[in-house]
This record gives structure tokens, sequence and C-alpha cells, in this order.
């Protein structure tokens, strides 16, 4: 159902958001978090048993919001509620005293008490337990990943297959079965294992494990981080061209979606301590400067 009342579209929060403005702020979050964790919205709509059309329309911004129905997708897209709604809208600090201590402070002193906050309470970075791959599908994590491992005579673990191992089933059918949620937390049980059972490792993670904050922070804390780039059309051709035609047989507009996904998870690589772009380089080259950038991780522990 879509909204048509003028009032409806006039009406205002008392801060000059109309509900319409509402409407197409939770449907870009809503948008923006199922393609950061790379889910289609026929996924979506399976695991939140919300109907696709009522999905287009929510991230189309003119859909009819219903609080049940925007906790069923939150709930399948593994987030707080919180996440889906505007930015002023969410409870971002859990101690309130604070949140309303620094909502009366001017933005320069907003600034400088991050700054504050950010060295008072900043850890010291563990010693480096390897290094992680991270980046989209064809990019050229497991090619890269594995000379690297050779090289330095290291296991190369992928984080892809321990998630199976715990599960007990291939990835398709975790996800058809138990959804985001059991995913997530096997991905991190996984990751910690990992830590665990080797002193060091070169390690190739999912593309989507940058979309969960706490396992992307235990991540870039314990690893030096590297994402392996590529341009669209390559991350495209290179996972035809292993075979998985899954890419083009989901969607017409795989390469639209891709693009999408891009965009989106963009922010959160960029975290990552080295940035290795793939496409225009021969293997040689990119896992000759993959080398220079880890060798000292690597040789050192630092």
């Amino acid at each position: 159902m879509t909204r048509t009342t003028e009032a409806t579209k006039e009406s205002t929060d008392g801060a000059g958001l109309t509900v319409d403005d509402l409407a197409r702020e939770v449907g870009r979050n809503v948008r923006s978090i199922r393609s950061r964790r790379g889910l289609t919205r026929k996924n979506l709509a399976h695991h939140s048993e919300v109907s696709e059309r009522y999905l287009a329309q929510l991230e189309q911004g003119t859909a009819n919001i219903s609080l049940a129905l925007l906790w069923r997708i939150a709930q399948a897209l593994g987030v707080r509620i919180g996440a889906l709604l505007p930015a002023q809208e969410k409870a971002c600090i859990k101690y309130p005293p604070l949140g309303e201590l620094i909502e009366t402070f001017p933005l320069e002193i907003q600034r400088q008490a991050h700054q504050l906050l950010s060295s008072t309470f900043a850890k010291e970075r563990a010693p480096c337990k390897g290094v992680a791959l991270i980046g989209l599908r064809g990019g050229g994590k497991s090619t890269l990943g594995r000379r690297l491992a050779r090289h330095f005579g290291l296991p190369f673990v992928s984080l892809h297959e321990r998630i199976t191992e715990l599960a007990g089933m291939e990835m398709d059918e975790l996800f058809s079965l138990t959804g985001q949620g059991s995913y997530r937390r096997l991905e991190l049980e996984a990751l910690r294992q990992t830590m665990e059972r080797h002193p060091q490792v070169v390690l190739e993670t999912g593309g989507s494990l940058v979309s969960e904050a706490e396992t992307y922070r235990i991540l870039r804390d314990n690893f030096f981080t590297v994402w392996i780039r590529a341009l669209p059309e390559d991350h495209m051709a290179r996972v035809i061209g292993q075979g998985d035609m899954r890419p083009m047989a989901d969607s017409p507009r795989a390469m639209e979606d891709l693009k999408l996904i891009l965009k989106e998870r963009e922010p959160d690589y960029r975290l990552a301590d080295y940035q290795l772009m793939t496409s225009g380089h021969s293997e040689e080259e990119s896992f000759g400067e993959l080398l220079r950038a880890c060798a000292s991780c690597l040789q050192t522990g630092k």
C-alpha cells in the first residue's frame, strides 16, 4: 500500500522531517544494508516473510511503513530496527546521560570531545595475527592469498570453508535454513577459532564480512587487512570465468546490483590497512605489490 493523502505528505516530526522524508530515508537504509549484506530482494523477502512487492515499495520510499514489518525486515537483515531509521533517530549512545551532555555541546566542542575520548581509550594494536584479504569475489583474494601463504610458509584459511565446517552444511543451505543471524554468529566463531589455532595465517574473508561491525573491528585489530579491488566488470567476468553463472542467473540486472554493492561497501572496505587494485595488472604485478605491502607484518608480527 502506498501513501496518497496530502496530510501524510505534509506532516512533520517537529524537526522539519516530513513523513515522506522519513519513508525515503528508511528505504535508503534498507537498500543500503541489504546491498552490503549481499542479499537479493528475493532472499530478504523469504527470510522476513515480507513480500518482494512491499520491499520494492519500501526501498523506493513509497510504502506505508509498518513497525511490525520493519521489525521483521531488521531481524532478517541481522540488525537492530534503529539501524533502519534516519540517522538523527538512532540511539547511538547506550549511556543516556552521556548522550544528553554531548547534545548540549556545539559542533567544534563535540569534535574536541571525540578526539579526547579516542586518544584516552584507544587500544594498542595487538600483535599481527597475519594478513586478512577482504573484498568482493573475483578480485583475486584466493589466488593471491594462496601465493602469499606459500611464500611465507603460512597456512591459508578460507573463512567461507571454516563457516561451512562449523555449520555442517553448504553456504546456500545455511542461508536458506537459518538466515543472516546464524551465519554472522558462525562467521565470528570461525574468525576467533582461526586466531586461536594459528599464530599467523593468511585469511580470505567473505565479501560481506565488513557489514558486521564487531567482526570487522576484531579483524582489523588483529590482522593487516588488504582490500583486493577490481573494476565491477572484472569482478563479474572472473566469477563467470570460474564457471559460476549464478550472478547472471539470479538477476538480469546483475551488473547494476554489483555496482550498488560496491558503492555501499566502499566506505567499509576503505578502512583496510592497504588497497590493492588488480584490474589492469598481471597476477605477477599484483602479487609483487601484495608481497611488499605485507612483508613487515608477516616477518615481524607487528
